[in-house]
């Protein structure tokens, strides 16, 4: 298994200069989750980014690294505001992977509860689901990507199928 690090709001931290919350270039939250963890687990920093930055050719370099991997599951810890259009992306490029999209609403290092449910969630769901395909898994929730979207007034993920 290969967790993919692209930001989102799961990896800011305030800056004490600038007063404001920005993607750190580490994965240090991941990192903090994951010593709580017994297996091992490869982890790649990716893009950096809140996902309201994220565009296409940030998709395509997420496909290229699953595309060339040579494991077939993945975890890609990713900002909630464009969560779904990844994973729309990628489940048009792949059959044959489980792709597990998962972030948080809140800083890790504001609130570490939420990250952390999140990310233990798709660790768990990506060591026992068989069917290839892609999941988000937000808010105590794992479903098929077009099954759950981010409901912006109750800042929450919910089932929409």
């Amino acid at each position: 298994m290969l967790i993919l690090n692209s930001g989102g709001t799961f990896n800011k931290r305030y800056n004490k200069i600038s007063g404001e919350l920005e993607v750190p270039f580490d994965n240090e939250a991941i990192e903090k989750i994951l010593l709580c963890v017994d297996s091992e687990y490869s982890l790649a920093g990716v893009v950096y980014k809140d996902s309201l930055e994220m565009d296409i050719n940030d998709r395509k370099m997420l496909a290229s690294i699953i595309m060339e991997s040579t494991d077939d599951t993945f975890i890609i810890i990713h900002g909630t505001d464009t969560m779904s259009m990844t994973a729309e992306f990628l489940n048009e490029v792949f059959d044959d992977r489980k792709i597990i999209l998962t972030g948080s609403m809140k800083p890790f290092e504001i609130d570490n509860i939420e990250a952390t449910l999140n990310l233990g969630m798709a660790l768990g769901y990506a060591n026992s689901v068989v069917e290839n395909g892609v999941y988000i898994c937000m808010s105590g929730f794992v479903k098929p990507w077009n099954n759950i979207e981010k409901n912006r007034k109750s800042g929450k993920f919910e089932i929409v199928k």
